[in-house]
């Protein structure tokens, strides 16, 4: 039996579980850092190190004393972070501004740039990605940074992904020839690829921008695999956190990545890590490129296999705005939801209040709500909130198996499910199939998987998820609704590409309104009648 702790970094959290190979979760702990935004713009999204790396101390010592395990019985320490949430650095690693979060979204302008070059010049590259290069992502905030701070441009040495920083620190480094990079956060978020020669070339660069001439040279470093050490803990944080000097880091990865593998994913699995966003992951041993789907990595999820990544921009936040312009909360207002039916609200909506990741990849979008009357209530816009984002998987999902990926089980993974089954009923009868829902949180369980395998407890990553992931309890689709679903279904998606893309040609849309009504009266009816 060993001991390790998994550390996830989220959104407005870190959670710091204490794990043993036998037992399982032994005792974790969770502590805030503030999340910094601007209501003159929205777009506007940072974080600050410090914070974070204070977090994780308190975190780590509350998981400690909550466990009942000293310090020194820990064998490894594994972490996930946001992503692409970056920040420019100068010498030691000195953090020259708060961090990029992942939801910060002021780079539209260099992201779309980006793309165009990309296209221009036929960069394989950005077919990898989507074809669609995202505000969200590491080059496009870089070039946003140095575009704004002109004074500060001169002392950057580099630029680094929070979750490579953070075991940087941890393990003594700061030269960035040394400097662990992620491939998982690399591969989907900075163009690298390795069949490609790495990130893309210098020439190419200086066409986006010439402010990005060098900046190739400054993301130099280790590009591994989450299966390979980072480093080791440094006496100096191995005090701040309580733990012993020494223990393996390896390389980190991004939490929603990591959240699949607690989830237990398998080839043929794709798992919806439903939070504040939702993350749609699944893995192959082969896949073709996929049109609008942020990323296919070698190596990204699991060492072994390609990892495909897409996703919503928002869902809990959705959930969230709807409930306080309320004046209410998501716990409040859900309270009923589990007596509306399918399409009963006569409203349908479309989840792009934070703009569009997969697969318009398009930050201009904002959320649009389709037939309102003036007796709607908040609690009806949150439950076709619940269908807009099960509609929305649903053309992800539609999108990735066009292109070669296997989708046998549906995995609802995050914080989400593990709280609102109304979420799952929903997502089970949109999509028509069995809903897999972890019988326990699975927050951190990724990073513990990893960190047992640093630790070598476990000799691959299949063996570590056969002992510590949690069982399943499976929501199934109800024939009546799910039917309900295919009427409404084509609807949203017709909506979606037309009212999401600049380029869309013309489209009939004047039976959505009618039918909406239709589907509406249909379950009042049937709720009359049961």
């Amino acid at each position: 039996m060993s001991i390790v702790a998994g550390v996830d970094f989220g959104t407005l959290t870190v959670r710091v579980s204490v794990m043993d190979s036998g037992k399982g979760r032994l005792g974790s702990a969770t502590a805030e850092y503030p999340l910094f935004r601007k209501r003159e713009d929205p777009d506007y999204a940072t974080q600050r190190h410090a914070d974070h790396m204070d977090a994780l101390m308190r975190a780590t010592r509350q998981a400690l004393e909550n466990a009942n395990v000293r310090g020194e019985q820990v064998e490894a320490l594994a972490l996930d972070t946001t992503g692409s949430t970056i920040v420019p650095v100068g010498p030691g690693l000195e953090p020259l501004d708060d961090y990029y979060l992942w939801c910060d979204h002021r780079a539209k302008d260099e992201a779309a740039l980006i793309t165009d070059v990309a296209r221009r010049e036929r960069l394989a590259a950005i077919d990898w990605i989507g074809g669609v290069y995202s505000s969200e992502w590491g080059f496009a905030k870089l070039l946003h940074w140095l575009r704004h701070n002109p004074g500060k441009r001169g002392r950057m040495v580099s630029a680094v992904e929070h979750c490579d920083m953070v075991a940087a620190v941890l393990c003594g480094i700061n030269d960035i020839g040394n400097m662990p990079r992620s491939v998982c956060a690399m591969g989907h978020k900075w163009m690298w690829n390795g069949a490609l020669g790495g990130l893309p070339p210098e020439d190419f660069l200086v066409k986006v921008d010439p402010l990005l001439r060098g900046v190739r040279d400054k993301l130099k470093g280790r590009y591994l695999t989450s299966d390979k050490p980072a480093g080791r803990l440094v006496p100096e944080w191995a005090s701040r956190l309580g733990l012993r000097a020494g223990i393996p880091i390896p390389i980190g990865a991004f939490d929603a990545h990591w959240d699949a593998i607690g989830a237990g994913v398998r080839e043929g699995d794709v798992v919806n890590v439903v939070g504040t966003s939702t993350c749609i992951m699944a893995i192959a041993r082969q896949t073709d490129l996929i049109p609008g789907v942020c990323g296919v990595v070698k190596g990204s999820i699991h060492p072994e296999y390609f990892g495909i990544e897409a996703g919503l921009s928002a869902s809990g936040d959705i959930f969230e705005a709807i409930s306080r312009r309320a004046g209410s909360d998501v716990a409040t207002l859900s309270v009923g939801l589990e007596r509306y039916r399918a399409g009963q609200t006569g409203l349908m909506r479309l989840s792009w209040d934070n703009g569009d990741r997969t697969v318009l990849v398009n930050p201009e979008l904002g959320g649009a709500t389709l037939g309102w009357n003036l007796t709607h209530t908040a609690q009806d816009e949150l439950f076709a909130a619940i269908e807009g984002t099960a509609f929305h998987t649903r053309v992800v999902l539609e999108r990735m198996a066009e292109h070669g990926v296997p989708i046998r089980r549906v995995i609802n993974g995050g914080g989400i499910p593990q709280k609102n089954n109304d979420l799952n009923r929903v997502y089970a009868n949109v999509l028509n199939k069995p809903v897999l829902v972890p019988e326990s949180e699975v927050t951190s369980l990724g990073s513990a998987i990893f960190a047992f395998v640093a630790a070598g407890t476990f000799p691959s990553i299949e063996e570590a998820q056969q002992a510590l992931c949690p069982a399943y309890r499976v929501v199934q689709p109800e024939a009546g609704q799910a039917r309900v679903y295919e009427q409404l279904y084509p609807l949203f998606r017709k909506l979606y590409f037309a009212l999401g893309s600049p380029a869309a040609g013309p489209i009939e849309a004047g039976d959505v309104l009618p039918v909406l009504r239709k589907v509406a009266a249909e379950a009042r009816s049937a709720d009359a009648c049961a």
